[in-house]
């Protein structure tokens, strides 16, 4: 409330519509006795996440309040400026309220999509439209380039973009000169010079005005000036009926626009990257398996957002054999992936040279880490794998052991427990045999996995044997099949980005 001095106190009373625009500065010029300036003081508003809180007043008269012909204004002159300094105040707080809590909506978002969904929703209610649509178009010409909708479906989308580019408003916005403001059309269909394909498509879609804003970086985004001044897009609201956004609602949506866009040029950077991390994540791994008479493979990688160490890898050895491995580095980011391709290749020497003997591989593979990167570590597992035998001989350090999937069994091997490379003086451990029946599937996989789950390792590992066991026996002939129904199952809510630091390894070997 208003803190008014007693010399100043008034009730508020219901102002006359020709008042509601008048000024908070306004209301100080008009009212407050000139001999006495301390009279009354208005508490400066606060600059609420990150938005400019200064509101233009616009222009007006206030003829009626000097003069009391208005019925509706308080016949007591003393009464009228400060219920009106008061109301006004009041809309002013609404206001950044409103603002304030939208803008932390929207600063929560983690995502590119998240965030152009919750532009939408948040604009829809600030100019009182029901749909919407986000063309993002990012000036440098690197993408991603998307259209989003709100209460518009795919084949809607795919409607309003067989409209003319240079027909529609966000066109014009988008190939236009920088600076541009926003474009309301109130009545389209009664729009001279409508383009035919526009007309068609809104009356498809059912709209009949629209309100068109740019997103448009201020230079307070952030300290980067990357995107200050240059478009990333524009943002559409759809109205059903003939309307146009009021002086205030446009004011409004232009200082969240303003805001919006500063946040989605942030996360553009951040999607970048972490589709670059992906990508070098990807690369480091095989680009296709190699094919091994008496044997099938499938592999499943997911990276995190983050990026992460874990890796996976199919190698054709001598003697028609196969060098079979999963593992993870600790530790996420560039440097994990780095070292994760690090790790791959030689495992790859040194099974090329002595896979026929897992102990000696994984035995090397730790004395290398522990002498080229001591402060890291890293779990491993590599099998050698003789197909015409249907057997594999496994070694492990620190690492899940393998599930061997049949028509008869569902069950782990029996691994030596063992500590993760890099934790020992000197790392070896006794390796085990698995013996495989015509067509059962040995799955190799990464902690991730069951890391994702939430779960205790105990129950997680009692899920991916109940995901396992219920694979249905249609899809036992094909080990990519396999590895997507056990992904499903263990995963519900699916392995896109999210906040784990966790990658997700998946190897099928399916014996013929």
């Amino acid at each position: 409330m208003l803190d008014i001095s007693s010399r100043e106190r008034v009730h508020v009373e219901t102002l006359p519509a020709t008042q509601d625009d008048m000024g908070v500065c306004d209301a100080f010029e008009q009212f407050v006795p000139v001999e006495k300036p301390d009279a009354m003081n208005a508490p400066h508003p606060p600059k609420v996440a990150g938005i400019d809180s200064t509101v233009p007043a616009p222009a007006h008269t206030v003829a009626s309040v000097a003069t009391g012909t208005s019925p509706t204004v308080p016949a007591n002159p003393q009464s009228a400026p400060g219920a009106l300094l008061q109301d006004r105040l009041a809309g002013w707080v609404s206001d950044l309220t409103t603002l304030h809590e939208l803008t932390e909506r929207l600063a929560r978002t983690n995502s590119l999509d998240e965030a152009l969904q919750e532009l939408l929703r948040a604009g829809a209610a600030l100019v009182g439209a029901r749909r919407g649509l986000v063309v993002l178009e990012p000036p440098d010409g690197r993408g991603p380039e998307t259209t989003v909708g709100l209460g518009l479906a795919r084949a809607d989308l795919g409607h309003i973009e067989t409209i003319p580019r240079s027909a529609a408003p966000y066109g014009r916005i988008l190939d236009g000169p920088p600076g541009a403001d926003g474009v309301a059309v109130p009545d389209l269909l009664a729009e001279e010079g409508l383009d035919p394909r526009h007309r068609e498509v809104a009356a498809r879609l059912g709209y009949a005005a629209s309100y068109t804003l740019p997103l448009t970086p201020g230079a307070a985004a952030g300290t980067d000036t990357t995107w200050t001044a240059r478009r990333l897009g524009a943002a559409v609201w759809l109205y059903d009926e003939p309307a146009e956004p009021s002086q205030r609602q446009r004011h409004l949506i232009g200082l969240y626009a303003r805001y919006a866009a500063g946040h989605l040029a942030r996360l553009l950077e951040l999607e970048r990257a972490r589709a670059s991390l992906a990508t070098l994540s990807e690369e480091l791994l095989p680009s296709r398996l190699p094919r091994v008479p008496g044997v099938q493979l499938a592999a499943r990688h997911r990276s995190s957002p983050q990026g992460g160490g874990d890796w996976y890898d199919a190698l054709p050895l001598p003697d028609a054999a196969l060098g079979l491995a999963v593992g993870s580095v600790t530790g996420a980011g560039p440097s994990a992936v780095a070292a994760m391709g690090r790790l791959r290749a030689s495992l790859r020497a040194y099974a090329v040279m002595e896979g026929e003997d897992p102990v000696a591989v994984l035995s090397d593979l730790e004395l290398l880490l522990r002498l080229t990167e001591p402060a890291r570590s890293a779990t491993a597992l590599f099998g050698y794998c003789e197909p015409a035998l249907r057997r594999i001989t496994l070694a492990g350090a620190g690492h899940s052991p393998p599930l061997l999937l049949g028509e008869h069994r569902t069950e782990f091997a029996e691994t030596s427990v063992s500590a993760p490379l890099g934790m020992l003086a000197c790392w070896e451990a006794p390796s085990v045999e698995v013996q495989a029946e015509p067509g059962e599937t040995v799955l190799l996989y990464t902690d991730g996995l069951l890391h994702r789950t939430g779960d205790p390792a105990d129950r997680a590992f009692a899920r991916l044997h109940a995901a396992a066991a219920g694979v249905p026996q249609a899809l036992r002939r094909d080990p990519g099949a396999i590895a997507d129904h056990i992904l499903r199952t263990v995963l519900p809510e699916g392995t896109g980005p999210t906040d784990s630091t966790e990658d997700v390894v998946l190897l099928a070997a399916r014996f013929e």
